[in-house]
Order: C-alpha cells, then sequence, then structure tokens
C-alpha cells in the first residue's frame, strides 16, 4: 500500500504555526462572527498569535462573538485536491461532544469515497480538543515521515487518543454560563468566592469536556494541574508537553515551571484556539500531555456520565 497521503486538522487542533511549517498537516478552519463580521479562526500564513490576542481582547471587552463547525463542504473542498493527486487522507477532528465538525466530517467522508474509490479517507475523532488534538496530529506525521501509511497512522491516533490528557482552568465562570455548561446562579456564586472550575478531557466515548474538580484562587488552580500532570504523565522527558492560554502568557509560564520541575523538557506554549477559547474565556489555562489512559472501561462508563452530570462547584 502507498505511503502517499495528507494529513489534515481542523483549527480546534490549536497547531502551532511551526508545527504546521515542520509537518505540512493541512488546517481547515473554524469560523466565527464577531459584531455581525464573519471571519475564520486560523488563516495560513497569518501569524496566529497576532489573530489570537485580538480575538481575546475584543472577547474581554464584551464583543458579541459566536462560533461556526466544519461543515461537510468545507471537509470535500478541502481535501478534494489531495484525492486527485492520488493521495489518501487522514482528518483528525475535535472531539464529537463539542462540535458537530466530526459528523460533518464523516457525511464529507462517504460522499468523497463515492468519486474516489481509489482512495481511502480516515477520519479519527481525536477525543480531545486543543492541542491535545494537535499534539496526536503531530505524532502520526512523525508516523508518516518514518514510512507509515494512512491506515497505521489513523490506527496509532485512535489508539492513544485517551492517553492524551487535558486538563483546563478558566478564570471566569460567565463563559461556561454562556456556553450553557454551568448555571447563572453558580457562575454568579463562583465569581464571589474566587472559585476556579478545573475541567478535563474525560474518559467517555465520546469524550466530553467535564468539570472534576474546584480550586479557590489562581495560583491554587495552576498548582493542580501540575499535581495532576505528575500524577498521570508517562515518561515527561520524552515527550512534547502543550500549553495554551487565552491571552494570559504570564500564567502559562508560571504553569510550564511547575510542570518543567516535575521532568518536563521539551514544553509548548501557545494562544489557546479560538473557537474553543470564545466558550472558555479570557484567562483560561490548558495543559496536554501524554500519560496514563482516560479510557473508561463500559462498565463504568454509565456511572461516569451520571457522575459528571451531577457536579457542583
Amino acid at each position: 500500500m502507498s505511503n502517499l497521503f495528507d494529513i489534515f486538522v481542523d483549527s480546534a487542533a490549536n497547531l502551532t504555526d511551526k508545527m504546521v511549517t515542520d509537518t505540512g498537516i493541512n488546517v481547515i478552519p473554524f469560523s466565527y462572527t464577531i459584531d455581525g463580521e464573519q471571519k475564520l479562526c486560523y488563516e495560513k500564513g497569518v501569524p496566529f498569535t497576532n489573530t489570537a490576542k485580538a480575538f481575546y481582547e475584543k472577547l474581554a471587552g464584551g464583543a458579541d462573538i459566536k462560533t461556526s463547525l466544519v461543515c461537510e463542504q468545507d471537509v470535500i473542498e478541502a481535501v478534494t485536491p489531495s484525492l486527485e493527486q492520488g493521495r489518501d487522507v487522514l482528518l483528525i477532528t475535535i472531539t464529537e461532544s463539542l462540535s458537530g465538525t466530526h459528523a460533518q466530517a464523516l457525511k464529507a467522508q462517504k460522499t468523497l469515497e463515492e468519486k474516489f474509490p481509489d482512495r481511502k479517507v480516515y477520519i479519527v475523532d481525536s477525543a480531545n480538543a486543543s492541542l491535545g488534538e494537535g499534539l496526536l496530529a503531530v505524532n502520526a506525521a512523525k508516523l508518516r515521515d518514518m514510512g507509515e501509511n494512512a491506515e497505521t497512522c489513523a490506527k496509532w491516533v485512535k489508539e492513544n487518543a485517551y492517553r492524551m490528557n487535558s486538563y483546563v482552568t478558566v478564570n471566569e465562570l460567565k463563559y461556561l454560563r454562556k456556553s450553557g455548561r454551568v448555571s447563572t446562579i453558580t457562575a454568579i456564586a463562583g465569581t464571589i468566592l474566587n472559585i476556579k472550575p478545573m475541567l478535563k478531557a474525560d474518559g467517555n466515548k465520546p469524550a466530553k469536556l467535564s468539570v472534576y474538580a474546584k480550586e479557590r484562587g489562581r495560583r491554587k488552580s495552576l498548582e493542580a494541574i501540575a499535581k495532576a500532570f505528575a500524577e498521570n504523565v508517562i515518561e515527561p522527558e520524552n515527550q512534547t508537553v502543550a500549553i495554551t492560554h487565552c491571552n494570559c502568557e504570564e500564567d502559562a509560564l508560571k504553569l510550564a515551571e511547575m510542570i518543567r520541575e516535575r521532568g518536563a523538557r521539551d514544553i509548548v506554549i501557545e494562544y489557546y484556539d479560538l473557537c474553543t477559547g470564545a466558550h472558555v474565556g479570557p484567562g483560561t489555562v490548558a495543559l496536554f500531555f501524554m500519560g496514563k489512559d482516560r479510557l473508561v472501561p463500559a462498565a463504568t462508563e454509565a456511572q461516569s456520565k451520571a457522575k459528571a452530570a451531577t457536579q457542583k462547584f
């Protein structure tokens, strides 16, 4: 089987400009509407740092922002040139619980494989978002460059998606309230008490971003993420660890220092992707690393879902 194939991600993968250049991974952008004007969450050749900084400053200033998923036609238009050139395609998406993009990609897959019967289109749910999704894609690109084919790389992502650990803390609850994750009363109480909710990509299928704890104050919330890293990471010195933030680089640097003390060596820091970042808000910090398997055994999945649904601040 030919090893010639192209890798795609949606822009929620949060790849740095350098990662895109080094790996050749193709990014299909989400879009957002701000004060009535539609824009792309990612534009090739446009420095993401500049775009993200302006985005989060406007969000903090009260701008009305709505995000839109990657639709079936977006996927078809993005990957068709690769298929026309005789190359297979691997598309890694944000977890389907956070966006309808994965479902749209599956629709596109069916259409494309009917049009290009000699080509393969692999669609894989990353069970993550932001650089949790992105680091999986980068590792798939490394396997591709070692000579592995699209099928093998797709299988690797599926087998390792739940080994990618994602931990997030937000600075303000109002953005989670707006997205429906917490109630208005909880958001107000949390703000008054300086409560910082701790979220993680959970072990359910599909994976969700679930509240698993609460901390009072910024320093304690960052320490809690560092503690989760120490308890769950595997071989931190032999992997790339990623931190993303919503315009709070100083806190991201503090977290980097904490996890460096716990064995991390290669740490990437980037602004949080705009699509999911709009729902967690300015001041959010997230950490992504390969570690213990998050996957919940089928027998306990129902209890885990029930627990996540009833988690309170």
